[in-house]
């Protein structure tokens, strides 16, 4: 299963990017989780989305400024991020767990299946 994510650029601070993962199996299938790394930290998992898509689950720093969302049509989903910082910059990975029940979402690395490549989130004035 591929996993591909994109959508990563320059923003000023305050303004919006929307991430998309797109996977090459249904999403009925996949709990889907964002996840990012900064220069010289470690990665931090910024949100998730169960099979299902009733369960939704956000790290502290970007409850309430980012939004994820799906649409199973297109086995993609989406990570909308507004209201960026300057400590929103990273690279930003999605990746997918098929474990657990269909309402089960993590934000644990170790939990994943499989990674998609980073895409490139970069806020500065």
């Amino acid at each position: 299963v591929q996993l591909q994510a994109s959508g990563g650029g320059l923003v000023q601070p305050g303004g919006s990017l929307k991430l998309s993962c797109e996977v090459s199996e249904s999403l009925n299938y996949n709990a889907i989780a964002w996840f990012r790394q900064a220069p010289g930290k470690e990665r931090e998992g910024v949100s998730c989305i169960s099979r299902d898509g009733r369960k939704i689950m956000y790290a502290g720093s970007v409850k309430g400024r980012f939004t994820v969302s799906r649409d199973t049509t297109k086995n993609t989903v989406y990570l909308q991020m507004d209201n960026l910082k300057l400590e929103d910059t990273a690279v930003y990975y999605c990746a997918r767990r098929t474990a657990g029940g269909s309402t089960f979402c993590s934000t644990q690395d170790h939990m994943m299946a499989s990674w998609g490549q980073g895409t490139l989130v970069t806020v500065s004035s």
